[in-house]
């Protein structure tokens, strides 16, 4: 049963009950009208409290459902029947109320809520609006300015942040409790939300939430549309507003945008370790990280988070002492941004220690290496975890490029090595790419998959190759990027056609936010192997060498005058000129839909070569990738998705046509060649 129904006295306690977290899907509709087809021959009920089973009050509708036709019974109509009930609902809001479930709760005439609940319309995340009058309802009980930073955004608020907003009546440990004992008068005096008052317009907070979602959210439909709705409760009866909401609410759903987010959500609900990883993980309460830069204080703030105990190892007492500054740091961030208080900075410092001596990590279950990209560094960091730890710990390597099997060939026993990929800052990025080596065991694999459990990261599970699956499609974007530059374009205008597309910066300014002094020692690494046939574009060597590194210098691919915002460089135009006459090339001019389109195919097409070759399992891993390490803009559900809409066919053409300009980059992928003879889509690989 979805929902029951039982009487205490003179009340019923209807409760949904859909685990785990009681998605309101047909069968729960089924029930509660169910219910409010009971009521009227139920003998001396004076009111019905509304509560959930388990952890949750309801967590929103059923997604799942959101592909096919609305079908009847539908939320709305059970909102509606709700408030206009004879006999008084309250919501008893004993956990998370989300989406149709805080509907729910704002069509009671009552609510009380547990301490620390979560209440909010989080829909605009998966690309629709509230459909249940969440757009109507809430402007009118806690006003306009508060509703816009509800829902346009998608961000929930605190049982205590909704009770000082009137969005709650009470807080209370026992929600049902307090509602069978609620008094008659508070009940009577309650007022249906359809019978408040229009929320005053205002015009200055309408505006600046637009500028907001334009900002966070660019090129969103469904929160401008959020907006467009709680405007009108200022000037529309509200059945002519619940009627727009609900037409828009079915309109989104079924466009591509929706659907691009509900593949992300599923996606992102679906990471987890494969069901071929038996083994159950090493124990790891205790975790050592080798170096303490940017990247290892990231990592080891990261396990802080996690309540676990971190001992950052550094090569001499001005690395340990560097290292605790770095951590430091980081605290000091999250003390001012309000996202810890005293007490977690203290919990954080007390589970914290750093050291020269590898002795002192010697109770660590997992080490992560996190220390310069030198195979040679790496080597000898290994070889000092295998004398300090015990046989049984998992060792691992945060390595963006370097060879994991030639890392695992440092210890005696290679199985217990994997890499563990994280994306900086490493506190904040939640992608983890966990890399399985050719020994790698499936305690080092599970070790990997609970710990990024543990951190509440997005576990992706990765083959060896240069770059894994991430870095190694960011290589061939910024190789098409480059092309693109010299022979036809600027750095400016590939960055805008980039961001146009949905990504929050081009390529060319990120590199100038990560530096491209990284870039170029990789492109080093690479020198003795690279193909022979492949094209190389030097620009970006010759911006090193003029010491135009990015941001940290005030120049890169753009300049930065005073450290304030980015001008464009006519010196790096002049560059790809001046090497576009030297390789005797005759630049031409590119729209920016070429633009864009080379470099979307380039992705494409080196995504379904990493597919091909197994070193991204699924379509929807490489998806995941792209969105949550890469900036892909998640409102067009990821590379691969994005493909399939798209088209195979389309892309192999696309792609025939290029390869006649240069067959080595633009051979299409074996992958797509059969993906098209085959009729499938990218996704059912």
């Amino acid at each position: 049963m979805s929902v029951t129904f039982r009487r205490s006295g003179a009340a019923a306690i209807v409760e949904m009950d859909n685990p785990p977290v009681n998605a309101i899907g047909l069968a729960m509709r089924q029930g509660l009208q169910a219910v409010l087809d009971r009521l009227p021959g139920e003998t001396g009920v004076q009111r019905v409290i509304l509560t959930g089973a388990g952890r949750a009050f309801a967590a929103g509708g059923d997604a799942r459902e959101f592909d096919g036709p609305a079908v009847a019974p539908h939320l709305n109509d059970i909102v509606n029947q709700i408030e206009a009930c004879d006999i008084p609902w309250i919501a008893a809001i004993n956990g998370v109320a989300l989406g149709g479930g805080c509907e729910l709760a704002l069509a009671c005439r009552y609510r009380i809520a547990r301490p620390g609940v979560q209440i909010g319309l989080p829909e605009v995340g998966l690309g629709v609006v509230p459909g249940s009058g969440g757009t109507q309802r809430l402007p009118r009980l806690i006003g306009m300015a508060a509703a816009l930073e509800m829902i346009p955004t998608g961000k929930p608020v605190s049982a205590e942040r909704a009770e000082q907003l009137g969005l709650i009546d009470g807080i209370a440990d026992d929600p049902v409790e307090v509602a069978l004992h609620l008094d008659e008068g508070s009940l009577e005096l309650a007022v249906p939300v359809r019978d408040l008052p229009r929320p005053e317009h205002r015009p200055d907070q309408l505006a600046q939430a637009r500028a907001l979602a334009a900002s966070k959210m660019a090129q969103q439909i469904a929160p401008q549309r959020a907006i467009d709705l709680i405007e009108g409760t200022a000037t529309r009866p509200m059945v002519e507003g619940l009627a727009e909401e609900r037409d828009t609410f079915l309109t989104l759903r079924k466009g591509d945008q929706a659907r691009a987010l509900r593949h992300i959500f599923f996606a992102e609900r679906a990471a987890k370790a494969p069901d071929w990883i038996k083994a159950d993980p090493q124990p790891f309460d205790h975790i050592a990280v080798v170096g303490g830069g940017t990247m290892g204080a990231g990592i080891a703030y990261a396990l802080l988070n996690a309540g676990l105990r971190v001992t950052l190892l550094e090569m001499d007492a001005g690395g340990v002492q560097r290292a605790r500054d770095n951590v430091e740091k980081i605290i000091g961030q999250s003390l001012k941004r309000g996202l810890i208080d005293q007490s977690g900075a203290e919990d954080r410092r007390a589970n914290f220690a750093s050291s020269a001596d590898y002795a002192d990590a010697a109770s660590c279950g997992l080490a992560i290496e996190a220390a310069f990209e030198s195979i040679e560094v790496k080597r000898e960091v290994f070889a000092k975890l295998e004398a300090a730890l015990a046989p049984e710990a998992v060792l691992a390597t945060n390595t963006s490029y370097l060879d994991l099997d030639e890392i695992a060939r440092s210890v005696a026993e290679p199985s217990r090595v994997l890499g563990l990929h994280f994306f900086a800052p490493a506190h904040i990025m939640k992608l983890l790419e966990i890399v399985k080596g050719a020994q790698s065991s499936e305690r080092a694999l599970a070790t990997g998959f609970a710990l990024g459990k543990r951190l509440r990261k997005i576990p992706v599970l990765a083959g060896v190759c240069d770059g894994f699956i991430g870095n190694r499609i960011l290589a061939r974007y910024r190789e098409a990027a480059d092309t693109v530059f010299m022979d036809a374009s600027t750095p400016w205008d590939i960055d805008e056609a980039m961001v146009n597309f949905g990504y929050a910066m081009g390529p060319y300014e990120a590199q100038d936010l990560s530096g491209l002094d990284i870039a170029h020692a990789n492109r080093r690494r690479q020198d003795a192997t690279r193909d022979p046939a492949r094209r190389y574009i030097p620009i970006a060597d010759r911006m090193v060498e003029l010491g135009k590194l990015g941001r940290k210098t005030g120049a890169g691919w753009y300049r930065y005058p005073g450290g304030n915002g980015k001008v464009e460089d006519p010196i790096v135009a002049d560059l790809a000129l001046e090497e576009a006459h030297f390789a005797k090339i005759t630049r031409t001019e590119y729209s920016e839909a070429e633009i864009r389109d080379r470099l979307l195919l380039a992705m494409i097409n080196e995504a379904a070569d990493i597919l091909h070759e197994g070193i991204a399992a699924s379509a929807r891993d490489i998806d995941l990738v792209t969105v949550f390490g890469y900036g892909f803009p998640r409102w067009r559900g990821g590379l691969m998705h994005f493909a399939d809409t798209w088209g195979v066919p389309e892309i192999l053409a696309r792609l025939r046509k290029l390869e006649q300009e240069d067959p080595v980059v633009w051979k299409p992928s074996p992958l797509l060649i059969d993906c098209a003879e085959k009729g499938r889509t990218l996704a059912q690989v």
